[in-house]
């Protein structure tokens, strides 16, 4: 070999390893599984063939073309669709169909790639796509992972380039290794999602059904993470008919926080049911209970009693620890935190002071809690947070708890970084009656 061909094979060498990186980085460079697909399929085609293109099978069994690319701005015709195709048949021939199949990787020259009788769906297309780019070589490879196939990468090279050869096989191989890893982390983080989010879900309670408050809540998993949280809201009406209210936050994001929420939540639950005290008496208990069981656990809570008789005036009775204020949002649109009876969070001090406040509730009014997770931002002052909710849950003050909870959600935190608990209780007006006023019930507008 002289110099010249050991330069040229360096470089080769040299490239290869570089497109490889460049494709770690760019599966690494997003969380979107997808979209970083879609970034490797525009780079293979620009430098390894003349086209490129990426099918995955779905879980219903069907090809999924996630993406194509060619040299070339214009889209070629059967080249992609939304439209997931079916399983080729058993006895379907076609490269594509046999890689998805479990075998390959296959080296194809012009004949093998050919249009025939006996191909189906991505394969037909495919191959009619080569025709129009007089495609003289490809590759097709399958995608796996946990010995098991996922997909196919394929590449094609057209025109007076080197036709791909053996000697590509090692890179492709790679890159389709790379890329079934890359596809299957995506599946498993779906899953962990999936089954965090159920497991969260599984422990929120149901609202009281019946009475003259109505009720919404709503629970947001964090869309930066698969693990399980803290947050978790709570009501119910105590044995002298008060309704108790709660918001709460554990601290941390894992399924040791979860459980330590569920025994919190019941805790007080029991607390709140035996002893009927104010409410900063009860998160005192509360305190007390968790420096002896737990004593590594810190939490925030607000805990709330309303109470008064079905034809109002209402009041609240309430006690913080450590967790944003209550929002009071009257039916005109006047917005007010509830700042009194704060005291520091759970697991810190049992022996210092739970203050309780009482606030009147005006009739029509929205009294809203939450958790952090709805107005807290990176670089911004939790004041502009928190006037930032005034000013939203200000124009929602005449929708329904439903509609209320929803569009804050949809607002502030479309997509969460943390998980957000929200429970809204829309206080009746004079003439309310228990009839039909459950937790999902709609405000009709009346005075």
């Amino acid at each position: 070999m002289d110099e010249y061909d050991v330069d040229a094979a360096l470089q080769q060498a040299l490239d290869r390893l570089t497109l490889l990186a460049d494709i770690s980085s760019a599966l690494a460079a997003t969380v979107d599984a997808r979209e970083g697909l879609r970034r490797v399929c525009r780079m293979l085609a620009q430098r390894t063939g003349d086209w490129c293109a990426i099918d995955v099978l779905t879980e219903r069994h069907e090809i999924d073309r996630v993406c194509a690319s060619h040299r070339g701005p214009v889209l070629l015709q059967g080249e992609a669709t939304d439209v997931p195709l079916p399983m080729p048949p058993p006895d379907a021939t076609g490269p594509l169909a046999r890689v998805l199949q479990g075998a390959g990787p296959f080296v194809l020259d012009a004949a093998e790639i050919l249009p025939h009788e006996r191909m189906h769906g991505w394969d037909l297309a495919q191959a009619r796509i080569f025709e129009q780019l007089d495609v003289r070589s490809a590759i097709i490879a399958p995608l796996r992972a946990r010995r098991e196939v996922l997909g196919a990468l394929t590449i094609a090279r057209w025109g007076s380039r080197p036709a791909l050869s053996d000697d590509d096989l090692m890179l492709v191989e790679d890159l389709s290794h790379r890329l079934g890893l890359a596809i299957d982390n995506a599946r498993l983080h779906r899953q962990t999602e999936h089954i965090a989010e159920r497991l969260q879900r599984s422990l929120l309670p149901a609202l009281p059904g019946a009475g003259p408050l109505q009720m919404a809540a709503r629970y947001a998993p964090s869309q930066a993470t698969a693990q399980v949280g803290g947050d978790w809201y709570d009501s119910f009406v105590l044995p002298d008919g008060d309704t108790a209210v709660i918001i709460g936050d554990v601290a941390g994001h894992d399924l040791q926080s979860t459980v330590e929420m569920s025994q919190l939540r019941n805790m007080l639950r029991g607390i709140a049911c035996d002893r009927q005290e104010p409410p900063g008496a009860i998160l005192r208990r509360l305190d007390l209970a968790l420096h002896t069981l737990y004593p590594e656990f810190t939490a925030t809570c607000v805990y709330a009693l309303i109470q008064g008789p079905e034809g109002g005036p209402w009041q609240l009775n309430h006690s913080a620890a450590g967790h944003p204020p209550p929002l009071l949002v009257t039916r005109d649109g006047d917005t007010r935190y509830l700042q009194d009876a704060r005291g520091m969070l759970l697991g810190v001090d049992p022996d210092g002071p739970r203050p309780s406040a009482t606030e009147l509730l005006p009739a029509h009014s929205t009294l809203l809690l939450y958790t952090d997770g709805l107005v807290e931002r990176r670089r911004e002052s939790i004041d502009h947070s928190l006037t930032r909710l005034r000013q939203h849950a200000a124009a929602l003050a005449r929708h329904t708890p439903d509609s209320f909870c929803d569009e804050l959600l949809t607002g502030l935190a479309p997509t969460p970084t943390d998980d957000v608990a929200l429970l809204a209780v829309r206080v009746p007006g004079p003439a309310a009656t228990p009839a039909g006023a459950g937790a999902t019930g709609v405000w009709d507008g009346g005075a």
